[in-house]
């Protein structure tokens, strides 16, 4: 038990980092708009997302280097540009989009202009992200996420008809319009986010450094047991990742959805969900968890973009690195997060903006698990330990998925 407690961090981190305020947004809409139509997608992403993130810390742990660097050896340069591009912009919009999301909800609160919020939020989280160690902020803020666990209870206060729910859990429901189809794209991709994997297995090779392995040839290789370990952290936050998923899908579903609320255009209206629990701290209480998973989702997707680059073009990286060692890392960080708000004064509506990131990263991210697969079956690059048949299938399984679901969004 002590093993298994010490092992908890980089997956428990990268679970909570995806309840971030584009998924918070995309499982509510999901629940107003749909119902319990869509309850299945928690039970099927869970798998899925603990297969995908799995793989990715195995490739880290195994290799003692990030995706990119793997990707730099195993695909041509432009290939690699391209993907890193993509990423950057996809990233940058998601920024944008979870800090109008923070500020939104904090402006509801406080009554304060939601412009002011993003500055704010954006000087905060850029300071912290390159002063202080990632560990330090994410250590307190991850427990912030614990607000969102009032989603569950505010399902049980309101009396869900559990018969009901279990069949739309159990039996999946198929999309048949354009938008039934896209809801499903934005779910996956709100789940099986392309930074997430960056980020997985760069914070592996962190791990590693800050266990005094610095060299590469110190980093290659990985026991049984720290394999075992990693899985176990990993199937850990993604499964609480998943419990959160399905409780605001449901509560939305309860609340929203049941009194004709369909179409959420403003944080207010998401945040009525939890009235039924929370009264008149329903905002509050939808504040906190909103601007707490956003402290730590947005350092994850501007660093997920950094160490992307700082791997294919030879840059040193590192978020224990100060910022005179790392100088071009820590620039993009502060490049995608001043352009995300830039992106927050055009006047873009938040909740559209965090469910329409979601539907980006999901079609994003089945070409990304294209090149995780090849890379994760190299018994070269994965110094002899690759991916497991079941892993490599489930994976595999995800990407036809994810690509299926694309593709349909345009052709229903």
């Amino acid at each position: 038990m002590r093993s298994l407690l010490k092992s908890l961090g980089p997956g428990v981190i990268t679970g909570a980092a995806d309840d971030d305020p584009s998924g918070i947004a995309t499982y509510s809409v999901a629940g107003a708009q749909l119902g319990t139509k869509l309850l299945w997608t928690a039970l099927l992403t869970w798998p899925l997302m603990a297969a995908v993130q799995i793989m990715c810390a195995r490739i880290g742990k195994v290799t003692g280097q990030g995706l990119a660097a793997n990707f730099k050896k195993r695909f041509p340069a432009w290939l690699l540009r391209v993907f890193i591009m993509a990423l950057l912009v996809a990233n940058t919009i998601n920024i944008a989009a979870d800090l109008a999301g923070m500020a939104d909800a904090a402006a509801m609160l406080s009554g304060i202009n939601s412009h002011l919020f993003v500055v704010v939020f954006a000087i905060v989280i850029s300071w912290a992200t390159v002063r202080l160690r990632y560990h330090q902020i994410a250590n307190v803020l991850k427990w912030l996420v614990l607000v969102l666990f009032a989603y569950p209870i505010t399902a049980f206060v309101v009396g869900a008809d559990w018969s009901r729910v279990a069949h739309a859990t159990l039996v999946p429901s198929i999309p048949h319009t354009r938008d039934e189809w896209s809801m499903l794209v934005a779910i996956l991709g709100t789940t099986i986010s392309p930074y997430l994997f960056f980020w997985q297995a760069s914070e592996e090779v962190e791990e590693e450094k800050a266990a005094g392995q610095a060299t590469l040839a110190e980093r290659r290789g990985a026991t049984v047991k720290e394999l075992e370990l990693r899985n176990i952290d990993v199937s850990v936050g993604t499964f609480f990742s998943n419990v959160v998923m399905f409780f605001i899908i449901l509560t939305t579903a309860i609340t929203l959805n049941r009194h004709g609320i369909t179409h959420i255009e403003t944080t207010r209206q998401a945040a009525e969900a939890l009235r039924p629990f929370a009264g008149k701290f329903a905002a509050t209480l939808f504040t906190v968890g909103i601007v707490g998973v956003g402290f730590l989702a947005i350092p994850t997707l501007a660093g997920s973009t950094a160490y992307a680059f700082a791997e294919t073009l030879g840059w040193r990286q590192g978020l224990d690195k100060k910022l005179k060692q790392a100088r071009w890392f820590y620039a993009l960080i502060l490049f995608s997060t001043g352009v995300g708000v830039g992106l927050d004064f055009a006047g873009i509506n938040p909740v559209k903006a965090l469910y329409w990131t979601a539907v980006i990263n999901g079609l994003l991210a089945p070409f990304l698990l294209v090149a995780i697969l090849v890379v994760a079956s190299d018994k070269k690059l994965m110094q002899g330990q690759p991916s497991s048949r079941l892993g490599w299938t489930v994976v595999a399984i995800t990407t036809v998925a994810m690509f299926a679901a694309g593709v349909a969004m345009f052709v229903v």
